[in-house]
């Protein structure tokens, strides 16, 4: 009896996904907040909470963020993340300032401690690459001036990621500053071998995993990312950031069958892990921080703007692009969530949870608009700035659209 109640529950929960990622693709929009909705609606204090597959659908949420991360360090080789860290890091700086800020800040003037402070910090500085991939594809920018810059920030926020999952990890766990500096030695000194290791013997790591029948190439991959991912994890790193380490150091034909063999897997399990976010917020505790979330959207989205064009400017792209490249980035997603939820789960503060769901339901649903109107709205204030309702400053369109930059070199 119990089998056949988890049958129905988790197949309803797989039918649900896909009937709303169909009501997103025909409504071109991101489907994380969709995924979301269907979580509070049951989870707790739910319209119908779910019981027997409530623990399944926790281990397929923990896959669907290693799925995730592994998916995205298969965009770039180990070459590109050390000429990006070269070349990119003052926008990094820049990106962490005006975005990280304000989260930190608003968790203390709520009163919720440091701890709560670093994680809030976290949610509110990384963008979705998912989200602003998606919605690049779809405007038809891939092309375009401005897009390697936005790739590099969303570059520089991955690699970010690897020493700051363990530091959120240590200090939620609660353990001394010695076990916390140790945990992030560790992870740095792991982090550093694997990069070594991926532009040192990539190809060889690659032609080991290779395979001409997909069935294997797919049953070693993904046994290799969940093996690296627990070995990190018992290692006090993050599983998450193991397998964004897995996805660097493959690359050329094996990353991009990969690619292909994993992305429906990706999608699934990574749907499967919104709903599991959205299950452990109670709806009605979302009302109370609507008002701070929606406040510190507002905040973030305006920082997300001004980073983008700071960028774009410093790398000699002209103001439509800058434009552009700047609203591009207000997105917030998956790393927002996966960072909110390892909070949720130590059980550092309540409202946080609710907030980060409330902020990210607000800024995936406004990241495609200001990814699409941001350019224009500032042509038409500057119209109106100007004497005789023309732009005292004219500015071609030096962002048109080159040949499409590859995001990997394969």
């Amino acid at each position: 009896m119990h089998s056949a109640v988890f049958l129905i529950e988790f197949g309803a929960i797989i039918l649900g996904l896909g009937l709303l990622g169909r009501v997103a693709g025909r409504l071109k929009f991101s489907p994380i907040p969709l995924y979301l909705l269907a979580g509070l609606a049951f989870g707790t204090g739910g319209l119908l909470p779910l019981g027997a597959s409530e623990e399944f659908v926790a281990i397929g949420a923990e896959i669907g963020v290693i799925l995730l991360l592994l998916m995205l360090g298969l965009e770039y080789t180990a070459s590109d993340l050390v000429s990006n860290l070269k070349t990119q890091y003052p926008a990094g700086i820049v990106d962490f300032t005006l975005n990280a800020l304000p989260g930190a800040a608003a968790a203390l003037l709520l009163g919720w401690g440091p701890v709560a402070a670093v994680v809030l910090a976290g949610v509110t500085w990384i963008s979705s690459s998912g989200v602003i991939a998606k919605v690049m594809g779809d405007l038809g920018r891939l092309g375009n001036r401005e897009t390697p810059v936005i790739l590099s920030i969303l570059v520089l926020e991955d690699l970010a990621m690897a020493v700051y999952l363990p530091i959120i990890t240590a200090l939620l766990a609660g353990v001394s500053l010695a076990a916390g500096s140790l945990t992030l030695a560790i992870a740095l000194g792991v982090a550093g071998a694997v990069l070594f290791v991926a532009v040192r013997y990539g190809r060889l790591i690659s032609r080991f995993v290779s395979s001409d029948d997909p069935e294997k190439l797919l049953l070693v991959v993904l046994g290799l990312t969940l093996l690296v991912a627990g070995i990190a994890q018992q290692l006090q790193v993050s599983a998450a950031v193991g397998a964004f380490l897995v996805g660097i150091a493959l690359s050329g034909e094996v990353a991009e069958g990969t690619h292909t063999l994993l992305s429906p897997l990706r999608d699934l399990f990574a749907a499967v892990f919104f709903v599991f976010f959205g299950l452990h917020t109670d709806p009605a505790s979302i009302p109370p921080v609507l008002l701070p979330a929606l406040a510190l959207a507002l905040v973030t989205a305006g920082t997300k703007i001004a980073t983008g064009y700071w960028a774009a400017r410093r790398a000699g792209i002209g103001v439509k692009g800058r434009w552009r490249a700047g609203g591009t980035l207000v997105a917030r997603g998956e790393f927002s969530i996966v960072i909110a939820g390892l909070a949720v789960t130590a059980g550092i503060e309540p409202a946080l949870g609710p907030l980060a769901t409330a902020y990210v339901l607000i800024l995936v649903v406004i990241g495609p608009l200001t990814a699409r109107y941001t350019q224009p709205l500032a042509a038409w204030f500057a119209e109106r700035r100007s004497p005789g309702g023309r732009s005292a400053d004219p500015v071609p369109d030096v962002a048109a659209a080159l040949p499409e930059p590859a995001s990997r070199e394969r």
